[in-house]
């Protein structure tokens, strides 16, 4: 779970279809129900990451409570994806669905993008006109929400059906090493 800026590892008590409920140690950072309720100041949004299951999305929380020797938390899911097979969730990085705007320098033109997705490897975006791109290709891009910018290379491309160019990025060089907001949830195998 990506609560506060951190990662916890949290242990899964039940799951349904609508939420989960789950603890964390209160050995680690959050050592009591108040330490939760602060980091909810922020936001009730967090984001969760279950390998095993391949389950990966945002939930708000909806309950916290203390126990023995855990936070007993209870989610109810906002946007949630599990798909076993799909290569998106074969990634090393979990990535966090964003939608907000940025530039890209492609091959001396700049270009209007909306993100879909940003991890702390790359990003996919989608540019409103077919642009003539390459994969391996370096392009500079510029995202002011997480205020980015540096270089990536298109690790794939797509031309949608409304003249739209979708970019896969790996980053390169960036002006920001730690991607503030996106947790990293990297696959223990990879």
């Amino acid at each position: 779970m990506f609560i506060g800026g951190a990662e916890h590892e949290m242990q899964v008590q039940n799951l349904s279809i609508t939420g989960m409920l789950g603890y964390i140690d209160t050995s680690l950072v959050v050592n009591d129900v108040r330490d939760v309720f602060l980091l909810l100041k922020q936001s009730s949004l967090v984001d969760i990451f279950i390998e095993k299951l391949n389950l990966a999305g945002e939930a708000e929380i909806v309950r916290a409570e203390m126990g023995d020797q855990h936070i007993l938390i209870g989610l109810e899911f906002k946007q949630i994806s599990y798909d076993a097979d799909s290569s998106l969730y074969k990634r090393k990085a979990y990535r966090k669905s964003i939608t907000a705007p940025g530039q890209a320098l492609i091959a001396k033109n700049v270009y209007e993008f909306m993100t879909r997705n940003v991890s702390v490897e790359g990003l996919m975006l989608r540019i409103p006109e077919h642009v003539p791109v390459q994969e391996s290709m370096l392009i500079e891009f510029k995202f002011d929400k997480l205020h980015l910018h540096g270089e990536a290379k298109i690790a794939w491309f797509e031309h949608d059906n409304n003249e739209g160019t979708i970019l896969g990025l790996e980053y390169q060089h960036m002006e920001k090493i730690e991607i503030k907001g996106i947790p990293q949830f990297y696959h223990r195998g990879a």
